[in-house]
Protein backbone atom coordinates (compact mmCIF):
# COMPACT_ATOMS: atom_id res chain seq x y z
CA UNK A 1 0.00 0.00 0.00
CA UNK A 2 2.42 2.92 1.01
CA UNK A 3 5.57 3.40 -0.59
CA UNK A 4 7.11 5.85 1.69
CA UNK A 5 5.37 7.90 4.23
CA UNK A 6 7.29 11.70 5.00
CA UNK A 7 6.69 14.03 8.32
CA UNK A 8 8.31 17.01 9.51
CA UNK A 9 9.74 17.14 12.72
CA UNK A 10 10.63 20.03 15.32
CA UNK A 11 13.84 18.78 16.46
CA UNK A 12 16.02 17.05 13.26
CA UNK A 13 19.02 15.76 14.46
CA UNK A 14 16.90 14.15 17.73
CA UNK A 15 14.49 12.51 15.83
CA UNK A 16 16.92 11.33 13.44
CA UNK A 17 18.79 10.01 16.18
CA UNK A 18 15.91 8.30 17.84
CA UNK A 19 14.26 6.71 15.16
CA UNK A 20 18.30 5.14 13.63
CA UNK A 21 18.28 3.74 17.40
CA UNK A 22 14.76 2.75 17.89
CA UNK A 23 14.07 1.00 14.31
CA UNK A 24 17.74 -0.84 14.31
CA UNK A 25 16.72 -3.95 15.66
CA UNK A 26 14.04 -4.26 12.30
CA UNK A 27 16.75 -3.91 10.55
CA UNK A 28 15.92 -0.39 9.61
CA UNK A 29 18.75 1.38 8.37
CA UNK A 30 19.61 5.22 6.63
CA UNK A 31 18.94 4.99 2.73
CA UNK A 32 19.66 8.29 1.90
CA UNK A 33 20.01 11.53 3.58
CA UNK A 34 19.96 15.20 2.28
CA UNK A 35 19.68 18.49 4.35
CA UNK A 36 17.69 18.70 7.56
CA UNK A 37 15.08 20.02 5.37
CA UNK A 38 15.22 17.84 2.66
CA UNK A 39 15.62 15.08 5.21
CA UNK A 40 16.27 11.37 6.03
CA UNK A 41 14.88 8.08 4.14
CA UNK A 42 15.11 4.93 6.43
CA UNK A 43 14.36 1.48 4.98
CA UNK A 44 14.70 -2.34 5.25
CA UNK A 45 14.51 -4.98 3.27
CA UNK A 46 10.75 -4.17 2.59
CA UNK A 47 10.22 -1.79 -0.05
CA UNK A 48 8.41 0.72 2.39
CA UNK A 49 10.14 3.89 3.87
CA UNK A 50 10.20 6.45 6.98
CA UNK A 51 11.07 9.95 5.70
CA UNK A 52 11.72 12.68 8.49
CA UNK A 53 12.74 16.54 7.94
CA UNK A 54 13.16 19.60 9.64
CA UNK A 55 9.87 21.60 9.34
CA UNK A 56 8.84 24.61 11.89
CA UNK A 57 5.10 23.95 10.56
CA UNK A 58 2.64 23.13 13.45
CA UNK A 59 1.33 20.65 12.65
CA UNK A 60 3.46 19.71 9.78
CA UNK A 61 1.59 18.53 6.90
CA UNK A 62 2.33 14.35 5.81
CA UNK A 63 3.82 13.59 2.81
CA UNK A 64 2.15 9.82 1.77
CA UNK A 65 3.34 7.88 -0.98
CA UNK A 66 0.87 5.31 -2.69
CA UNK A 67 2.45 2.20 -4.66
CA UNK A 68 1.48 1.67 -7.65
CA UNK A 69 2.16 -0.88 -9.83
CA UNK A 70 1.54 0.94 -13.31
CA UNK A 71 2.41 4.34 -14.47
CA UNK A 72 -1.12 4.06 -16.09
CA UNK A 73 -2.17 4.03 -12.20
CA UNK A 74 -0.28 6.80 -11.78
CA UNK A 75 -2.08 8.94 -14.34
CA UNK A 76 -5.39 7.43 -13.22
CA UNK A 77 -5.03 8.56 -9.87
CA UNK A 78 -3.53 12.10 -10.06
CA UNK A 79 -7.13 12.77 -12.33
CA UNK A 80 -9.46 10.77 -9.84
CA UNK A 81 -7.65 12.59 -7.17
CA UNK A 82 -8.38 16.11 -8.84
CA UNK A 83 -11.67 15.36 -9.91
CA UNK A 84 -12.16 14.78 -6.01
CA UNK A 85 -10.91 18.00 -4.88
CA UNK A 86 -7.65 17.47 -4.63
CA UNK A 87 -5.18 20.41 -5.77
CA UNK A 88 -2.10 19.84 -8.36
CA UNK A 89 1.02 19.51 -6.70
CA UNK A 90 2.85 18.02 -9.47
CA UNK A 91 1.78 16.55 -12.47
CA UNK A 92 2.36 12.62 -13.26
CA UNK A 93 5.84 12.33 -15.24
CA UNK A 94 9.21 11.17 -14.32
CA UNK A 95 11.08 12.35 -10.96
CA UNK A 96 14.74 11.72 -12.33
CA UNK A 97 16.57 13.44 -8.94
CA UNK A 98 15.12 10.65 -7.01
CA UNK A 99 15.55 7.81 -9.63
CA UNK A 100 15.24 7.04 -13.48
CA UNK A 101 12.61 5.10 -13.01
CA UNK A 102 10.22 7.24 -10.45
CA UNK A 103 6.71 8.39 -12.14
CA UNK A 104 5.13 9.93 -9.68
CA UNK A 105 1.90 12.38 -9.40
CA UNK A 106 1.15 14.81 -6.24
CA UNK A 107 -2.25 16.77 -5.07
CA UNK A 108 -2.69 18.28 -2.11
CA UNK A 109 -5.49 16.82 -0.07
CA UNK A 110 -8.23 18.67 1.75
CA UNK A 111 -6.07 18.90 5.00
CA UNK A 112 -3.37 20.09 3.12
CA UNK A 113 -1.24 16.96 2.80
CA UNK A 114 0.93 16.24 -0.12
CA UNK A 115 -0.18 12.70 -1.19
CA UNK A 116 1.55 11.03 -3.59
CA UNK A 117 1.42 7.90 -6.52
CA UNK A 118 4.37 6.81 -7.01
CA UNK A 119 5.56 3.61 -9.72
CA UNK A 120 9.26 2.52 -9.47
CA UNK A 121 9.06 0.48 -12.92
CA UNK A 122 10.43 1.16 -15.39
CA UNK A 123 8.43 2.21 -18.49
CA UNK A 124 6.78 -1.02 -20.54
Amino acid sequence: MFDHVKFGVSDYAASKAFFVKALEPLGVAVASEGSPTYGVELCSKAKASLCLYQTEDRPAPLHLAFAAETRQQVDAFYRAALAAGGKDNGAPGLRPQYNASYYAAFVIGPDGHNIEAVCHEPEA
